[in-house]
């Protein structure tokens, strides 16, 4: 009669724990699109920055550096403290500060003040970033996790659609302030839905909190910052400024990992990486990450030189991917959790370095249709790459690293963004001006043949990516030997 009991209750429970899942999950997927769109909707506003303060570009560019600067040195400890003391406090203050702080920016009476807002919401954006990911394993069924993952990548990607589109409506109908202050009703709302969906932490997970790894956290903090700031000063023209910056990065990476070598509670455990699955899905991650960043910085001069096409049309062409991007990370979902994320995982790779292909051959005799294809293509690689990558970290590890892990995954794919806007602006710049005498705009032969050489240099880190994937499936089969 208990056991009868016992099974009526788990059948009628089951609809609420659904239908809180699905609230829970509307929660993330709002804290993932805030987070896209403070980094996407900053950029369309720099030129009325330069005007209303009066400063050089130089200046204002540190509205988007600031930002991106904050979540990249502090993500993985945002990961770490929320393993120790609980993911939804974190991410409910996450939520809440990254919402202050776009009142701040958009009050704020100075470009410096405006910039140390940003940093502030940067570390907002940080916490969400890190833990979004962490608490879908918490709130979605095993067999979900990967349409979880696809929504929150489609959100991702509309956030960094959005964010140009919408701000340029802003700026022009109110002003520089709305793009910031956009966020606080989407940020309040974000926030109050998390209060209700999200689910508190589990209190048997309490006895391992430990100590948090300060010394690490500061080490980590400056290596990241010295290498992003040797990535993107100067805008891919390296000086002496950016190696000694990369040296102080090198430096910074072997002080970290004697440090953790020797502390009892280190921030991140070493000895995961032996782990060939996780240390396979960070790397590609990145170097995903720095394939999918020559698009945004190659294409446009792509498109504007090598096709002639005039700024509004480069526009509509440019949101194509992102617009493939948003589609297919739906659909990538619901293939990851059908068909199994490693398997989808080598056909996303092996879309991702067909479409790379294809647009290092540059065939401006097709127009349009030479850009659009091949960058559809691609963009549906990277969807079901993105989707079931994460898909197969998150499932694959225990629940005391889930933060700690969500913030890696985060990292990697935040350094190739940022390796990818040096790199690729480095390749391209070297092989567009080959040849080419003068400092006159590029003529359409020496666009096309910088979007060629760059992405043939793409392909290969593709193909590296695919070659990573299949050694992970292959170790994943061997793990789980078929008993059927």
């Amino acid at each position: 009669m208990a056991i009868a009991e016992q099974n009526l209750d788990s059948l009628t429970s089951a609809p609420q724990q659904a239908q809180s899942a699905s609230w829970a999950l509307a929660s993330l997927s709002l804290a993932t699109l805030l987070s896209s769109l403070g980094t996407s909707i900053a950029s369309v506003g720099l030129p009325s920055l330069m005007q209303n303060f009066g400063a050089t570009f130089q200046s204002v560019q540190w509205v988007v550096l600031a930002y991106l600067l904050a979540i990249t040195t502090l993500i993985v400890s945002a990961g770490r403290l929320a393993d120790m003391f609980g993911r939804r406090p974190l991410l409910l203050g996450g939520i809440a500060l990254f919402t202050s702080a776009s009142v701040l920016c958009g009050l704020a009476p100075t470009l410096w003040l405006l910039i140390a807002a940003r940093t502030v919401q940067g570390l907002g954006a940080a916490l969400m970033m890190a833990l979004t990911l962490a608490f879908v394993a918490e709130t979605v069924t095993k067999d979900r996790i990967g349409s979880a993952m696809g929504l929150l990548g489609a959100m991702s990607a509309i956030g960094t659609t959005l964010g140009p589109s919408l701000g340029g409506l802003l700026i022009a109908g109110f002003g520089w302030r709305a793009i910031f202050l956009v966020n606080v009703p989407l940020g309040v709302l974000t926030f109050a839905l998390a209060w209700f969906a999200l689910p508190a932490r589990n209190e048997n997970a309490r006895a391992d909190r430990g100590r948090f790894d300060a010394v690490g956290t500061v080490l980590l903090a400056l290596t990241l910052a010295a290498y992003a700031l040797a990535m993107t000063l100067g805008r891919g023209n390296f000086g002496a400024v950016n190696i000694g910056l990369l040296v102080a990065a090198g430096t910074g990476a072997f002080l970290f990992a004697a440090a953790q070598a020797r502390v009892k509670n280190p921030l991140i455990q070493l000895a995961s990486f032996r782990d060939l699955q996780l240390s396979a899905s960070l790397v590609m991650s990145l170097v995903v990450a720095t394939v999918m960043m020559a698009t945004l910085v190659v294409a446009p001069f792509y498109l504007s030189r090598g096709l002639g096409l005039d700024a509004a049309m480069v526009g509509v062409v440019l949101s194509t991917g992102p617009l493939v991007s948003t589609l297919s990370a739906l659909v990538a979902g619901r293939l990851t959790d059908r068909f199994g994320a490693h398997r989808m995982m080598v056909i996303g790779l092996l879309s991702l370095t067909t479409g790379t292909f294809l647009l290092s051959l540059a065939m401006t005799k097709l127009a349009i249709a030479g850009y659009v294809v091949p960058i559809t293509v691609t963009c549906i690689g990277y969807a079901l790459f993105q989707t079931s990558n994460n898909a197969a970290v998150m499932t694959g590890i225990s629940a005391g690293q889930r933060g700690v892990v969500s913030g890696l995954l985060n990292l990697s794919r935040n350094l190739g963004l940022i390796t990818g806007a040096s790199l690729m602006g480095a390749i391209f710049a070297v092989a567009s001006t080959k040849g080419q005498e003068g400092s006159g705009l590029l003529s359409s032969e020496a666009a096309a043949r910088g979007m060629q050489v760059t992405f043939q240099a793409a392909t290969v880190l593709a193909l590296i990516a695919l070659f990573l994937a299949l050694l992970s499936a292959r170790a994943d089969g061997r793990a789980k030997p078929n008993v059927s």
